[in-house]
């Protein structure tokens, strides 16, 4: 337990209807009291002596002179049963930045000091309360960007992740007591174990919350999606249909967008990062040549990319050349990263499927209107099977940080070179060196092996008050 006490503001700074200033640590109650006052004659109030997890109206005050600061709600939690585990008071106050301020100024000036950022969830941490991957999805809750993303966060932030690694920690704690008691203990008669098996589970529970990680960071981070084609096909309109909202300007003049438009959508439950660009095509306008030259760039970022034609005309030179650019792209990336839209399907149709499908071969071709509207919804779909199909959807997705992600690999690749070195005869107290390795990193995740520096460079992340 700490002995000092912490204060922060809990809520955006900014004008709302509520302010939340919060303390954490032994003199919470003390700190309180000296503020709080209640009744019309402003009396003072023993906040230690107030029951648990009850709100209580008042008035705090400036304990110098006595002067009413705002009308306040006031809660206090008795530690173990708070946020931190230690005794915890909140004061609600009206949602000015000035009194918001103004009630945390006071509470230094009582014996508070500063929370670091993130300082309340590393004291919840340290305490006991929640592990650390617990810990790293209070931030997931904080930003998640779609339902989806949220709900992942919030089965994270109750224990999700240390329990999908739950059967390979246990493994290797078998494995890993099995291989020391042999070493320590050769001429004595150790209990048996099928190594191979043991470390086969490890391996096999490991790789599934890593293919589930690759998925959940989609979910969690997102993806930059590229509007491609030549100018005037409908990339505007295809970006405008998607939003459900007039975002770019739309004419019937070529190169009307002539730089790039960013906006996010709700990809089915996958944040998204749409990127309209500007149409390519030779050029020898010099405005329109920097809006191309930006499209290549914002092509070259974005993890998926639509190309546009005009479905009521025959490919032009101009489609080719985009199609050309993406082919580049494709042998790079893979036929996941790009769906090909044919526009302007409410019009008569003058193009040869064939001719279509053989300008990037084997990506998925999706027919819409962004007149009407039709099609919009095949799109999503293929759109999110693209994304989802490139993270890997065998595994149910795994929200986790890039940190957590890095102490994984580590982990399964510690898990198959024990157990290469068990099936090339190398001695087991060498084969030892691996699955502990194995197990350190997994303690990463959870927090069981954690360094002070990892832990400030987690909890520095969070926003002060959190």
């Amino acid at each position: 337990m700490y002995v000092d006490t912490i204060s922060a503001i809990a809520t955006p700074l900014g004008e709302g209807g509520i302010g939340i200033v919060r303390l954490s640590g032994p003199a919470s109650a003390q700190i309180a009291s000296a503020l709080f006052r209640r009744g019309p004659r402003l009396r003072p109030v023993d906040v230690a002596r107030l029951d648990s997890h009850r709100l209580y109206y008042g008035y705090l005050v400036n304990p110098q002179d006595e002067r009413v600061v705002d009308e306040v709600l006031l809660v206090r939690m008795a530690a173990p049963r708070s946020y931190t585990r230690e005794e915890v008071v909140e004061i609600s106050c009206h949602g000015g930045p000035l009194v918001v301020r103004e009630v945390l100024r006071l509470t230094l000036a009582a014996g508070a000091r500063p929370a670091a950022p993130g300082e309340f969830t590393l004291r919840a941490f340290l305490n006991g309360r929640i592990d650390l991957a617990q810990a790293e999805a209070v931030m997931a809750v904080v930003s998640a960007r779609t339902p989806d993303s949220l709900q992942l966060a919030v089965d994270e932030l109750r224990g999700r992740l240390v329990g999908r690694l739950g059967p390979a920690r246990a493994a290797l704690i078998d494995a890993l007591a099995y291989l020391d008691a042999a070493a320590d203990f050769p001429e004595d008669e150790v209990p048996p174990l099928d190594l191979e098996a043991t470390l086969a589970r490890a391996e096999a529970a490991l790789a599934e919350v890593v293919a589930g990680a690759r998925l959940g960071r989609l979910y969690r981070e997102g993806l930059q999606i590229a509007i491609v084609g030549r100018p005037n096909v409908g990339k505007s309109s295809l970006l405008n249909a998607l939003l459900r909202a007039d975002r770019a300007i739309v004419s019937d003049i070529a190169g009307t967008t002539r730089d790039v438009i960013v906006e996010s959508i709700n990809l089915r439950g996958i944040p998204a990062t749409l990127v309209d660009t500007a149409g390519i095509a030779d050029t020898e306008d010099v405005i329109e040549r920097l809006g191309i030259a930006r499209s290549r760039q914002a092509l070259e970022r974005a993890g998926l990319a639509i190309f546009v034609l005009d479905g009521s005309l025959p490919p032009t030179a101009d489609d080719y050349q985009v199609a050309e650019l993406l082919r580049d792209r494709v042998l790079r990336d893979g036929q996941d990263r790009l769906v090909v839209v044919l526009n302007k399907r409410d019009l008569p149709a003058r193009y040869d499927h064939a001719e279509i499908r053989a300008l990037l071969p084997g990506a998925p071709v999706v027919e819409l209107s962004t007149h009407t509207g039709q099609g919009i919804d095949q799109l999503e779909a293929a759109l999110a099977d693209r994304l989802i199909a490139h993270a890997g959807e065998a595994a149910a997705p795994a929200l986790v940080t890039l940190r957590q992600q890095q102490a994984l690999a580590r982990a399964l690749e510690s898990v198959r070179q024990a157990r290469a070195a068990l099936g090339d005869g190398v001695p087991l107290d060498l084969v030892a060196v691996d699955v502990r390795a194995a197990l350190l990193a997994v303690g990463e995740i959870t927090g069981e092996q954690v360094s002070e520096t990892i832990l400030d460079e987690i909890f520095s992340r969070f926003c002060i008050g959190k």
